[in-house]
């Protein structure tokens, strides 16, 4: 097996190598402080993305018993790298993902390996859609999961200690994330068993609606949706009127959850907020009813 050592950059390095660079500009900004923890790395190499002729960085956390032990780990693909461990790389906040799962490996509740995909800026809207949007422009969604699925992930499978079935293996990401997510859970079942479907923005992708309904996901699939009150009217409705879809497709309650969050905004905090208890249901072994029975509204 490749050494991790040999894949991965330690990401302090990475900070202070970009720190050099803002010193070295005419009119320098204050370099920010990376937050992230030291199970964060990149991956030495950006990866190329059959189809799109482009390159992305990918951002690796290893839980804090990794390099001391033997064990396998299930595995998280999240997009928006950028936003998932550091507030010096994150566009409004991170989600502290290292935070959380660093606390939940020290409580024995849960340990994962995650694989941050940074999103490709002026490219994100449509990366991560796999319907044209005539506002956005033509749909690249079905290559950019090609790309997580068929590239990264024997990548990942390859050079880590991963447990790399589906039924360790799961996805998650907000807003035009979260649309990514279910699509990818949907389009390879035979890959993903969950998906973080945070703050989807369905509104870009009127066709998915059809697409859940007409791809019913295995049974054992756990899809968490999650939106805030005061994300919009729209939002709120799209997502209700998905998690409707959901259910009409035969999907069991137990493994479908709709959580709307009275006062929540659009934002990183909110979704860091949920993170813990997200991933907790998503892994959670064996059945899942008492936790996911019912569509609910949090207090």
């Amino acid at each position: 097996m490749r050494s991790v050592r040999t894949l991965a950059v330690p990401l302090s390095l990475a900070i202070l190598a970009a720190s050099s660079a803002v010193l070295a500009a005419d009119k320098p900004e204050p370099a920010k402080v990376s937050t992230a923890l030291p199970g964060v790395s990149l991956l030495a190499d950006q990866l190329e993305m059959p189809g799109l002729n482009r390159k992305r960085q990918i951002r690796m956390y290893l839980p804090p018993g990794y390099a001391a032990s033997s064990k396998r780990y299930p595995v998280l693909y999240m997009h928006d790298g950028q936003n998932l461990f550091d507030d010096a790389t994150a566009y409004a906040g991170e989600w502290k993902v290292d935070e959380t799962l660093d606390a939940l490996a020290k409580e024995g509740k849960l340990e994962l390996i995650v694989v941050g995909i940074d999103n490709g800026q002026d490219k994100r809207m449509t990366e991560l859609n796999a319907w044209t949007n005539p506002r956005f422009g033509a749909a690249e969604g079905k290559e950019y999961t090609d790309f997580v699925v068929k590239t990264l992930k024997p990548l990942i499978d390859k050079n880590y200690r991963t447990l790399p079935d589906r039924a360790n293996t799961a996805i998650m990401g907000s807003s035009m994330g979260g649309l990514a997510s279910h699509y990818a859970l949907v389009q390879y079942p035979k890959v993903f068993s969950k998906a973080g479907v945070f703050s989807p923005a369905y509104w870009t992708a009127q066709p998915s609606f059809d697409f859940v309904a007409k791809n019913p996901v295995p049974k054992d699939a756990r899809v968490f949706m999650l939106m805030g009150e005061r994300e919009g009217p729209e939002m709120v409705t799209d997502v209700q009127r998905m998690a409707e879809v959901v259910r009409k497709s035969g999907h069991p309650a137990a493994n479908t959850v709709l959580k709307i969050v009275p006062e929540a905004e659009h934002n990183e905090k909110f979704w860091a907020g949920e993170l813990r208890e997200a991933l907790l249901w998503m892994f959670a072994p064996g059945d899942t009813k008492v936790a996911g029975s019912k569509v609910a509204k949090s207090k």
